[in-house]
């Protein structure tokens, strides 16, 4: 891809001597100011397949604040690709303006589609997407936060020689494609721990379909109430987090799965001399729209 990328670092997070591990986080918030994060490695290798494939249309679905729908925009509108955006929820079509992910994903030309969230759970079917493309035309699909083989083979490419010295790899869990992908490229003395935004047991089942390797778990105590869910700790912990380290975290992913992370440390999750390393997967294009919806909570907002 014809992408002007910068390199993820690695960088040290200084902890307290007395807890007796090392933290870094692999800074992929910071290879693409549009695509960042696990986003881009997740549309690598779709995007190349929808080239082979000869698709000049990229459809995808996703909700309001979503980073795989900004992804999508910036990149189709990098490369050539018309893209097409299904979005969850027929209350935001006369509030584009309104919403910076979707004022983002507009103004890159995708062209959106809004849907009841009774027809957006209908997404995976065949009959809905045989509509669509009655309705739209021929496109390439790419599913609802990307996460596919091909997604699974880019992510599989987050982690470098340098992160062969780490015990544990930590990362955010959404739809399963970036831990798999962190799975298949880890070594199996590493261990790989995700911490999903949502609420639920069904992420065991959707990333096994990847996973290739059994060094793996799921910490599912810090969602906050699920996807999108967000209290005054966490907005305190992401501020302070930032202002402490300059390593600014989005509320949806990075965020909680940070707050978990510095909570299993401070209560010796980890063994002594353990080095831990922290995937930062993006996501803050959706911080804005946070923001928006705090103020009208009247919450503090995120710095």
């Amino acid at each position: 891809m014809d992408f002007k990328l910068q390199n993820s670092i690695n960088q040290k997070v200084k902890l307290p001597e007395e807890l007796g591990v090392e933290l870094f986080v692999k800074r992929e918030d910071r290879i693409h100011p549009f695509v960042s994060g696990n986003k881009y490695r997740k549309l690598k290798y779709n995007l190349v397949e929808a080239k082979n494939q000869g698709s000049g249309t990229l459809l995808t679905f996703g909700g309001a604040f979503s980073n795989h729908i900004s992804a999508v925009a910036a990149a189709g509108n990098n490369l050539g690709f018309k893209t097409i955006g299904v979005i969850r929820g027929e209350e935001l079509q006369n509030k584009i303006e309104e919403n910076p992910t979707l004022d983002f994903a507009k103004k890159n030309g995708m062209q959106l589609k809004f849907v009841s969230r009774e027809i957006y759970r209908e997404k995976h079917s065949e009959a809905f997407q045989n509509i669509l493309k009655e309705r739209l035309g021929e496109f390439y699909l790419i599913p609802e936060g990307g996460t596919n083989a091909l997604a699974v083979k880019g992510c599989e490419e987050i982690l470098n020689e340098q992160d062969k010295q780490v015990d544990y790899v930590c990362c955010a869990v959404g739809t399963g494609g970036t831990i798999a992908g962190l799975i298949n490229c880890s070594k199996p003395s590493q261990q790989v721990l995700g911490f999903p935004a949502l609420k639920g047991n069904f992420l065991q089942q959707d990333i096994s379909k990847f996973a290739n390797k059994n060094n793996w778990g799921l910490i599912s105590e810090y969602h906050f109430g699920g996807y999108a869910k967000i209290n005054e700790d966490l907005i305190t912990f992401i501020n302070q987090f930032k202002t402490n380290y300059s390593i600014p975290l989005d509320p949806v992913y990075t965020g909680k799965m940070m707050f978990g992370l510095l909570d299993l440390i401070d209560k010796n999750y980890f063994p002594k001399g353990s080095k831990i390393l922290a995937i930062h997967t993006g996501g803050l294009q959706g911080i804005d729209g946070m923001n928006a919806v705090l103020k009208k909570k009247k919450l503090p907002i995120i710095i």
